[in-house]
């Protein structure tokens, strides 16, 4: 089975977000259009046919990279990973 690349997950999870707050504050079509671009992407990311069950298996994802992260930390404490979100 192919697992997504978690960078790719969280930039989703970030821009689906952003969106639902855009929709909310001021319905538009293109933003609507989008949305369901970007819930459409997430659901066949994680393998999904519901946005909702398509995020909680990307939280799921991005939560259990975050642990393989912490068990591969260099002799120096430094994980390697950027700050940058």
């Amino acid at each position: 089975m192919l697992v997504p690349d978690p960078k790719v997950v969280r930039t989703l999870l970030t821009r689906y977000a952003s969106l639902k707050i855009a929709q909310a504050e001021r319905e538009r079509a293109e933003t609507a259009r989008e949305l369901e671009d970007v819930s459409y992407t997430l659901c066949v990311m994680m393998g999904t046919a519901g946005i909702h069950e398509a995020i909680v298996r990307a939280d799921a994802l991005l939560l259990a990279s975050g642990r393989a992260a912490d068990v591969t930390t260099d002799t120096d404490g430094e994980s390697g990973l950027s700050l940058a979100v």
